[in-house]
């Protein structure tokens, strides 16, 4: 209750008001003022400045001056804080007042527009200097991470390849052989890493078919062999791709390869479904642990499971991918709903 109170009698001391002007009387500069005027009680704007002929329409706040005449404007009213929604690109002018207003000992700030081109957060970053702006961190933009990853992938596929699948995989040829003619890995053209196509290894699940890259699978489609349909349950059937990891084609975990056939219709009606080619497709990945894996009969799962992969491209650590290779096989022990 005291808090409160101290609170209430240091906000109505007028010495405590932050007085702020604003230059340029544009869209960015009233968005500016109302934020100010509904969100913070210790601000007040007390006008703006810019020129008569840029100002048609009456106005919640008075025009103080010209751009200009800003600093002289703010020692006039008496003002804390001037914010240029101008910037010096635009008027060499600003450069000027913002060393005007250091001598003045007002606080200068610029507030940039980028509505024109971008409607979410940006990141920042800096180039020898030079200011960057990006809709979106990618750690594995960085050498060393991607280094890491890579090295992490190679020491992986080589332990599964010579520890997994050097036995296994005459037990599943063996199997596949006796339930079905065909070969007895599935080839298939995958969309990659800048949506390069490769050649996605999988061990064979389905009876050799004209519609195997065009037509997803279903959940009771009549092509899957026996043994292909306990295959593609446990996930055996991904096993070989251990050895497009090996190739550099995929990682261990990253965004499900999808058919080339795949990518091309859902590019055109998903936003940002490309940006998911950033990435080396995965063998597993934050989408299938997160239960966005198999068929997608909705276009709301595959924008979801789309979600899934461009917050593992934004949030990518090591310790990510090691958390989601024990998801995937806590699920390959207890089963999923969506395998099949």
């Amino acid at each position: 209750m005291a808090y409160l109170l101290t609170w209430l009698q240091f906000r109505n001391r007028e010495h405590l008001i932050k007085r702020v002007l604003i230059i340029g009387y544009n869209e960015m500069g009233k968005k500016l003022a109302t934020y100010f005027e509904r969100t913070n009680t210790h601000v007040r704007v007390v006008g703006f400045c810019d020129e008569n002929h840029n100002v048609t329409e009456l106005s919640n706040y008075p025009i103080l001056n010209t751009p200009g005449n800003a600093v002289k404007a703010s020692k006039e009213f008496q003002i804390n804080e001037i914010y240029s929604t101008i910037l010096p690109e635009q008027d060499n002018r600003i450069y000027e007042l913002m060393h005007h207003a250091d001598r003045e000992c007002i606080r200068f700030k610029l507030v940039p527009d980028f509505t024109l081109f971008v409607n979410r957060p940006m990141h920042l970053s800096y180039l020898s200097g030079m200011p960057v702006l990006t809709t979106r961190t990618e750690p594995l933009e960085d050498l060393v991470n991607r280094v890491n990853k890579r090295l992490f992938d190679i020491i992986f596929s080589v332990f599964a390849i010579i520890f997994i699948l050097s036995w296994l995989t005459p037990l599943i040829a063996l199997a596949i052989w006796l339930d079905s003619k065909g070969p007895l890995f599935f080839v298939q053209k995958r969309s990659g890493l800048n949506n390069k196509p490769f050649d996605c290894y999988k061990f064979r699940s389905m009876k050799v078919n004209a519609d195997a890259n065009f037509k997803q699978a279903r959940r009771d489609d009549n092509r899957f062999t026996r043994i292909g349909r306990l295959l593609r349950k446990t996930n055996l059937d991904e096993f070989p791709q251990f050895f497009n990891v090996l190739k550099g084609e995929m990682s261990i975990v990253g965004p499900r390869p999808h058919m080339v056939k795949h990518t091309e219709d859902y590019s055109a009606v998903i936003n940002k479904y490309m940006v998911r080619q950033f990435l080396k497709p995965g063998i597993t990945g934050w989408a299938q642990v997160n239960g966005y894996r198999g068929e997608t009969r909705r276009l709301e799962d595959m924008k979801a499971r789309v979600d899934h992969d461009l917050w593992y491209l934004e949030n990518w650590t090591i310790m990510l991918d090691i958390k989601i290779i024990f998801l995937t096989a806590r699920n390959l022990i207890t089963g999923e709903k969506n395998a099949f």
